[in-house]
């Protein structure tokens, strides 16, 4: 089997020295970008695996590079995971929102990045080598038909990130069951730890706000405060 690609894009070259070693070690194929530009056209020429991407980068930072291939048909589900040293909660928001599949604040430890990447190359291989459901979700106006990969409410299309579409069809799939939230990330994305957990109401507000949902009396998506989240029961 060949090797699996992962793209590491920063512009410390020290930071992608000691990546490089372990991801090698781990059996992984490693490419190196040091700006956006360079990341730009590796990403087209190799189409990695996974792409490990450093926010502040030259010409074109991480946030930039993110929504470029998010619309990009050839990488939209590229699993991306963010390193970033700042560690305000809105700039981490900010790349979940643009579709980051996680974040790492630096600095980390090595074998902390190399479990994450191994979870979401994962949970990748699982959702590719899973066959597509035939069986089309419906509540209220909003109808997620998994083996297209579409959500559409009252009609509209939605669009939405992996890790939204996720959690939305483990919430569709069994309409009014109450989710912890280390239950809906398990069970939606077939791993967890701690970041993820913490993100986790970012991606619910990120989903509400997507199919229209009053953040402060949803329609779908319900709150059961110290518990966790629930999708509606409608006809």
């Amino acid at each position: 089997m060949n090797a699996q690609q992962i793209l590491i894009v920063d512009d410390d070259r020290e930071i992608v020295r000691v990546l490089r070693g372990y991801l090698e070690q781990a059996g992984y194929q490693v490419h190196a970008a040091y700006d956006g530009a360079q990341a730009w056209h590796l990403l087209h020429s190799q189409q990695p695996d996974l792409l490990l991407l450093d926010l502040m980068l030259p010409q074109q930072d991480g946030w930039q590079l993110t929504r470029l291939i998010r619309r990009d048909r050839v990488l939209a589900n590229m699993p991306i995971i963010m390193l970033t040293a700042r560690v305000e909660d809105a700039d981490k928001i900010i790349g979940l929102e643009l579709g980051a599949d996680d974040y790492i604040t630096k600095p980390f430890n090595p074998r902390e990045v190399l479990a994450r990447v191994r979870a979401l190359l994962r949970r990748n291989a699982r959702t590719a080598n899973t066959a597509p459901s035939p069986t089309v979700l419906q509540v209220g106006d909003l109808r997620m038909d998994p083996g297209r990969r579409e959500v559409t409410v009252g009609g509209q299309p939605v669009e939405l990130t992996r890790t939204e579409f996720s959690l939305l069809q483990t919430l569709m799939q069994n309409p009014g069951y109450v989710f912890t939230r280390t239950e809906l990330i398990e069970k939606a994305l077939g791993y967890n730890y701690e970041s993820i957990e913490r993100t986790l109401d970012t991606h619910i507000k990120n989903l509400r706000r997507k199919i229209g949902d009053d953040s402060r009396h949803p329609t779908y998506i319900q709150t059961v405060y110290g518990v966790g989240y629930r999708l509606a029961e409608l006809p």
